[in-house]
């Protein structure tokens, strides 16, 4: 891929919010670079070489979580799932310096972080090498004319399917009930069949669910989370 053309990517969402404090700006400085997958940026990997995540996780099967948040879920997988390897994928740098944070205070050794684009991400990820995918509290972008913003599009859900491994599980976690129905319409078409059986397979967290932030203040709001699972075909 040594001819490999930067495709023109724009990119809606917050990369910054208030001032960090000291210690996360520490993080940062000290934590982030030893937490890479590799060369992701096009800066640093022009030829779009794949990820060696062997290297990277010692040949452990690989999770990925997109848009982590704060990053709660994503160190409370790590810690339940010291067998696996996890890559949390975020481009808000306060969310990163809260995550940075988290793995200090849980002492977590199998999480790698990208604090970018999950596009730039795909472009270099091996096909089939993720095992599992979480997707929780995007942005719901709610304006019609923004619907085409959100992740449960083509321009992301196609190459997410590329780097899932047949079989491997997609998780979304939504209170919004239109994101609900675009998910449920976008996932499919992308080659995802949809696992619910029964209402309770929506309504009800998964049983290694950890509530986030966002989920709460959903609840607050008096909004229903979904709890929509995939399996990659």
């Amino acid at each position: 891929m040594s001819d490999a053309v930067r495709p023109r990517r724009n990119f809606y969402g917050r990369l910054k919010g208030k001032a960090l404090k000291k210690s996360q700006k520490t993080y940062l400085d000290e934590d982030l670079e030893a937490l890479s997958p590799g060369p992701v940026s096009w800066e640093a990997n022009p030829a779009r070489a794949p990820l060696d995540l062997g290297a990277r996780f010692g040949g452990r099967p690989v999770w990925l979580e997109i848009g982590f948040g704060g990053g709660e879920h994503l160190v409370h997988q790590a810690a339940a799932n010291p067998q696996v390897g996890i890559i949390g994928c975020e481009p808000y740098i306060n969310g990163v310096a809260m995550l940075l944070g988290k793995i200090r205070r849980a002492g977590v050794t199998n999480l790698a972080v990208h604090p970018g684009d999950a596009r730039d991400l795909f472009d270099v990820l091996p096909e089939g090498a993720i095992e599992r995918a979480f997707l929780l509290y995007p942005d719901p972008w709610p304006k019609a004319r923004h619907h085409r913003r959100r992740f449960v599009t083509a321009e992301h859900l196609a190459p997410l399917a590329r780097v899932m491994a047949p079989g491997a599980i997609l998780r979304v976690a939504t209170d919004i009930e239109d994101y609900v129905r675009q998910t449920l319409e976008e996932v499919p078409r992308h080659g995802f069949d949809w696992l619910a059986e029964r209402p309770g397979d929506w309504r009800a967290p998964w049983d290694d669910w950890l509530p986030t932030r966002y989920e709460r203040k959903a609840l607050r709001e008096g909004r229903r989370p979904h709890y929509l699972t995939f399996r990659r075909a």
